[in-house]
């Protein structure tokens, strides 16, 4: 069950100091991938045990999963992943975490929370000032990945990020996976459940032109 949280609460104001990628990662140097919703982090420690030629970031809002999280890297001592708590937007819009958006290659957004309600929708992680932000920000050729199975949360996401004239699509059954942050298609826990429940999966790439 998705514990749900209003990531326009006050209590995300107050954002925790973010060490340098010098300072996270032990290699700075490598490709970033930035997770946004990253729950519990199965998936970055999939993602991060596979393909070390990489450094993943996750930014999760419940703290309770984050803590438990930075627990786990610390045990295993894995030295390209690292785990933020907070509201991704107010994280990455606080001038003094710009140095992330500015070194990220890709972005994913998987299976987001999609807020049905029509009050709720601007809880939505992804809005068009997020994405405004995002398109300032991120070097030239930096992908942004959406999935999810809910088809109107799909339409939505689609709209914002299309209506940005900085992004185009990307052809996903060309697009070639072994050069990017996921090159074993290693799967979400959801994604997982929807494949088996033979639910519609609906997904698309864009690329910062």
């Amino acid at each position: 069950m998705r514990q749900h949280v209003n990531p326009l609460s006050k209590n995300f104001n107050e954002i925790e100091y973010i060490p340098s990628l010098m300072e996270i990662f032990g290699d700075s140097e490598l490709n970033l991938h930035l997770d946004i919703g990253s729950a519990a982090g199965e998936f970055l420690f999939d993602l991060a045990l596979v393909n070390t030629c990489w450094n993943y970031l996750g930014i999760e809002i419940r703290e309770r999963l984050v803590k438990t999280a930075k627990l786990k890297v610390k045990e295993r001592e894995m030295k390209n992943l690292y785990f933020l708590f907070g509201s991704a937007n107010n994280i990455l819009n606080d001038i003094q975490n710009k140095f992330i958006i500015e070194n990220v290659k890709s972005i994913s957004f998987n299976f987001p929370d999609p807020w049905f309600k029509k009050r709720h929708i601007k809880r939505r992680v992804i809005q068009p000032e997020f994405i405004n932000i995002l398109s300032n920000s991120l070097q030239k050729g930096s992908l942004i990945f959406i999935k999810t199975d809910v088809k109107d949360l799909f339409d939505y996401m689609d709209f914002i990020i299309s209506s940005n004239f900085n992004f185009k699509t990307i052809d996903i059954k060309n697009f070639n996976y072994s050069k990017s942050f996921n090159p074993n298609k290693v799967k979400t826990s959801r994604e997982k459940y929807v494949i088996v429940n033979q639910l519609d999966i609906f997904e698309r790439i864009y690329m910062k032109i």
